[in-house]
């Protein structure tokens, strides 16, 4: 006999939904390979839209083919059509028609949805400096700064996109100028000093740093599961202080308990803390 959902116990309600535009990793350790995990895990739905197909491995990328932003475009506005987006997480574009195409569709939602939470996490290549674009990756993302909610560049993106002659707050203000309202930057890719330094810029002088244990390894999609997890507690509502520190918890937990499919670099467990997460 089929039971009706009204009359049937132990459904949950609906959960917050991410958006998601970002690469496909058919290795399963970055892009929205990482996204889909980090997402659920934190209790959240994710709608996902691929922007690019690459061809990598947990070392190298080989090749990024990006789809055609026509189809990202209906992708993505199936989706807003039929069901209510919380928050969205922007990885890799592929090339700037894409990421115009992306921009626009966020203007569109906030017509209704003024404050909606866009993280933007500006990959521009893997930890081994691999291109993920099929163009000049920092030309590609311009279009971005004016919808992001928050820019989570790591030390090496960051002097990329604004210069390396820059202090960390020059480079915030720089990236907050462009459009950005918040900006993460993030140290796990800085220099190789004991403690991973995270710091937050906002408005008004708004700033607030986290320091974490820095491990001995190197990680495949770190920066999409932090990304992904924040997106995940912005979309639950979170203020973005706290979404900031308790997506880096859930980082550091999934850096903490990864694990290895073959030399290089290691996955992070997003699925371990998904457990235990709210």
């Amino acid at each position: 006999m089929s039971v009706s959902h009204s009359s049937a116990t132990g459904y949950r309600k609906t959960p917050p939904c991410v958006l998601v535009f970002s690469g496909s990793d058919p290795g399963g350790g970055a892009g929205m390979q990482a996204d889909i995990p980090a997402i659920g895990g934190l209790g959240c739905h994710p709608f996902t839209v691929p922007t690019a197909l690459t061809v990598q491995d947990n070392v190298s990328v080989f090749a990024v083919h990006a789809l055609d932003a026509g189809l990202i475009r209906h992708q993505a506005q199936v989706l807003i059509d039929r069901f209510r987006i919380d928050a969205v997480k922007l990885g890799i574009v592929g090339n700037r028609a894409n990421a115009e195409a992306i921009a626009s569709l966020i203007r569109g939602l906030r017509v209704q949805q003024p404050e909606l939470p866009v993280v933007f996490d500006p990959v521009l290549a893997n930890g081994k400096g691999d291109r993920l674009s099929t163009e000049d990756a920092a030309r590609a993302l311009e279009p971005l700064y004016a919808v992001a909610t928050v820019i989570t560049p790591n030390l090496n993106e960051a002097n990329r996109l604004c210069g390396a002659h820059l202090t960390p707050e020059q480079q915030a203000a720089e990236l907050m100028r462009r459009g950005c309202r918040h900006v993460l930057l993030k140290g796990g890719h800085g220099p190789q000093q004991e403690d991973v330094i995270n710091r937050w810029f906002g408005p008004d002088g708004a700033f607030q740093s986290w320091r974490w244990p820095r491990l001995p390894d190197e990680f495949h999609g770190s920066g999409c599961t932090l990304a992904a997890a924040l997106s995940a507690q912005l979309a639950k509502g979170l203020a973005l202080p706290e979404a900031i520190a308790t997506a880096q918890d859930y980082c550091q937990h999934a850096l903490e308990t990864s694990y290895a499919i073959a030399d290089g670099q290691r996955i992070p467990n997003r699925i371990h803390y998904a457990a235990g997460a709210s």
